[in-house]
């Protein structure tokens, strides 16, 4: 559901923009918003996942990114678009990494490469069938089925996790790193903010300027408060592992390719090249 939505929604921003009466590119809000809710709150899904059960987590996950699908469908203006895909994404934050946790603690060990590389390939086919379905949905309906085709494919989601995922008991996290959290979550948005923002004149160069600069003072302010901390909301000791270092810089990079060229291209065939 998630990669197809993202990567139906950048196909049809053109048909959007003429709905919302807005240029294309101002309709890049209904895609940051929800990258932004899902990057603030993705930091906190482990403890989450922890404290109240990652199957009960998973559930109402689900059950908010459907409720949310169908309120951007019924959105007939810009900024309520906006704020339904942000509610889209906090159920799309939790969606994804409890999954993995779910499957990192029901698979046995002699199976867990077999079981992540199924949890993958959604990531993988999501984004070759969100824009054919688009164009067959913008063909024979309106754009806001495209959030309303999500509501079987979630029911029958849900359906599945009720009847085969186990429930799987963990031990109390501890206190949530309430101060790190708003720490990293400013971080997280002034960064996206800034960049969002960026040659496009929504605000004034010197405002994003400041954005940057504060930016970059919290993300040196968390990186201080982690190392200081024994559960950090986000571990940066995880970055002595060379393998994950590895893969998270690699996987950083990569991920900035499948994220871009999703947008970017059927914007280019559509409107720049009609």
């Amino acid at each position: 559901m998630e990669f197809v939505d993202s990567t139906a929604l950048s196909t049809a921003l053109p048909t959007l923009s003429v709905a919302f009466d807005t240029d294309p590119i101002h309709l890049k809000l209904a895609l940051t918003s929800y990258i932004l809710a899902l990057a603030v709150l993705a930091p906190a899904s482990g403890w989450v996942a922890d404290r109240f059960g990652p199957r009960r987590v998973f559930m109402l996950a689900m059950g908010v990114f459907l409720i949310a699908s169908v309120l951007c469908g019924f959105s007939r203006t810009l900024p309520q678009l906006v704020v339904f895909r942000t509610l889209q994404g906090l159920g799309g934050a939790l969606m994804t990494p409890v999954g993995r946790l779910i499957v990192v603690g029901s698979a046995p060990r002699d199976k867990l490469v077999s079981a992540l590389s199924w949890f993958t390939m959604p990531a993988l086919v999501g984004p070759l069938i969100g824009p054919p379905l688009a164009g067959l949905i913008l063909g024979v309906a309106d754009w806001p089925w495209i959030f309303f085709i999500n509501v079987p494919v979630g029911l029958l989601g849900m359906l599945a996790v009720s009847r085969y995922v186990p429930e799987l008991p963990q031990p109390h996290p501890g206190p949530f790193d309430w101060k790190g959290y708003a720490i990293a979550a400013v971080a997280i948005i002034l960064t996206i903010g800034a960049a969002e923002t960026l040659g496009v004149g929504l605000v004034p160069v010197h405002i994003q300027m400041g954005m940057a600069l504060v930016a970059v003072g919290a993300i040196a302010l968390y990186v201080a408060h982690a190392l200081r901390m024994k559960k950090p909301v986000l571990d940066l000791r995880l970055l002595k592992l060379s393998t994950f270092r590895a893969s998270t810089a690699g996987g950083g990079l990569v991920r900035m390719g499948l994220g871009a060229t999703p947008f970017l291209l059927p914007l280019m065939l559509q409107v720049g090249l009609g």
